[in-house]
């Protein structure tokens, strides 16, 4: 046996004791009366002659982390999902019996224990143990805390394992779960209802990328995980719901960076009777009051720079900046116009060729390649080319009336005054009908259902999709998505 097998053995065995000693292996359930961080936050201010003059007693449960015994004293610390605190096991309180069968207790065991609050000389905020109840066996030894879960991807893979041997991960989810709530204050401050739109679509709408297909067998019809939601949203609007909001998945069959998880959170608005521009000057303060919320601050660090979310933000235009850096690298005024300079210029510079098929198209993964990594501060780009914006209402010939946000070199958010001519709609939908028949697997498909929707009349209406996922990497200062999603998707492990 290894060395791992025979301290799960030695586990086991004292686990077996547990009905016997304790009255039972896995009670169903432990009444508590104070979580462990509800106990450190209300009282860990107090000083040490408040507990002297006042007995608190408290009931709570955790996960045993450390034991060190000292003769008749043993210190330990329990931990839950936002709480630490120290618990003592003293030999003249729980007798010897009691005190001796802390031998069966492991790290990693889930306990109950029953107490009272005090302060040691060093000014630790403390439970002396009058009674506990061991809960869960922790059969498996945890990793140790600077040693055993140095590999990333295992942390990925077990998080569970992250949460409990990494303060610092737990922490950086709960900051996320604490920007949503503050993102859900902000908008249903604002009046906005909070709706749900079907994830199991007909037709893939509402952006453009490439789709997970299923089939559902009793209907016998071929349906697709969403990729968005907007077309279900601006339907709801249609309807008179005149302020919506959905935070939920969309699903994209594409690759898996540091930047892009095929499953991922958006929160997706929509407010008739408005335009970009509101919604730009919203998104300035949807941010200020979030960074507020977590940070106390309009200013936040990420990496080594400090991201400032203090209005107004700095607005470029992305025909122009795309110009500009084709200038500085020598490229003549419209070069890029001729199909075969263009072509050149694609290889010149290691651009995509599937997305810079067009001189507009090229301008824009010019501008995606030098100009956007480099927005570290938040950042609105305007004037899109029409031929990739074919949702958003026209501004003219060439560009359209759509901006997105980019912090820290990453799109955040994309937002536009919606088209609400149904000819129009009609029309651009089947221009990308003829990309999708030509090979491009990100076009949209023609909705003609969303276009008689369109001809009930949608009022003049702005839109906006913000990526939750990129917004917690800002938030929490981390670089990966894989570190703000709990469970991201990881190639399987191949088993022997």
């Amino acid at each position: 046996m290894t060395l791992e097998e025979d301290l799960i053995e030695i586990r086991r065995s004292k686990w077996e004791k547990w009905k016997e000693s304790f009255g039972e292996k896995l009670p169903e359930k432990y009444e508590i009366t104070k979580s462990i961080s509800s106990i450190v936050s209300e009282f860990s201010f107090q000083p040490k002659e408040y507990f002297e003059e006042n007995r608190i007693e408290v009931k709570t449960a955790g996960r045993l982390i450390s034991m060190r015994k000292m003769g008749k004293l043993t210190f330990s610390h329990i931990i839950e999902a936002e709480g630490k605190i120290q618990i003592l096991f003293e030999k003249n309180i729980l007798g010897e019996d009691f005190y001796e069968k802390l031998s069966l207790l492991d790290i990693g065991d889930i306990i109950g224990v029953n107490g009272y609050l005090l302060k040691t000389r060093t000014g630790e905020l403390s439970i002396a143990v009058q009674s506990y109840k061991p809960l869960s066996k922790c059969l498996i030894p945890l990793p140790e805390k600077w040693h055993g879960l140095a590999d990333i991807e295992q942390r990925y893979r077990q998080r569970y394992l992250d949460l409990i041997i990494n303060s610092e991960s737990k922490e950086r989810f709960v900051k996320r779960i604490k920007m949503v709530e503050a993102i859900r204050k902000f908008m249903t401050n604002r009046n906005y209802l909070e709706v749900e739109t079907p994830m199991l679509q007909p037709i893939a709408g509402g952006a453009a990328a490439k789709p997970f297909s299923t089939h559902h067998n009793a209907l016998n019809i071929d349906l697709f995980l969403r990729i968005a939601p907007e077309l279900y949203l601006k339907r709801l609007v249609v309807g008179g719901f005149n302020k919506v909001f959905e935070i939920n998945r969309n699903f994209r069959n594409e690759g898996v960076d540091s930047k892009h998880n095929p499953e991922f959170t958006m929160m997706e608005f929509y407010e008739a009777f408005s335009s970009m521009d509101d919604f730009m000057k919203m998104t300035e303060e949807m941010l200020s009051f979030i960074s507020k919320e977590i940070y106390g601050s309009e200013e936040i660090p990420f990496m080594n720079e400090t991201i400032s979310f203090k209005a107004p933000f700095k607005r470029i235009d992305l025909l122009e900046e795309a110009k500009n850096v084709l200038l500085e690298k020598g490229v003549k005024e419209g070069e890029w116009e001729e199909q075969d300079k263009m072509r050149q210029l694609v290889a010149r510079f290691d651009l995509s060729k599937e997305k810079a098929r067009t001189p507009m198209r090229f301008l824009v993964e010019v501008f995606d390649t030098f100009v956007a990594p480099n927005l570290m501060q938040p950042t609105f780009v305007v004037g899109f080319p029409l031929e990739v914006s074919p949702l958003s209402r026209k501004k003219d010939d060439l560009t359209v009336r759509r901006f997105e946000l980019y912090i820290a070199g990453m799109e955040i958010a994309n937002g536009f005054s919606e088209l609400n001519d149904p000819d129009d709609q009609r029309e651009r939908f089947i221009s990308q009908a003829k990309e999708k028949s030509k090979g491009d697997a990100e076009a949209m498909s023609y909705d003609e259902d969303y276009c008689l929707a369109l001809d009930y009349g949608l009022p003049p209406t702005a839109g906006e999709g913000i990526g939750i996922d990129r917004l917690a990497m800002i938030f929490t200062n981390t670089d990966s998505i894989r570190d703000v999603l709990l469970f991201p998707l990881l190639k399987p492990q191949k088993t022997e």
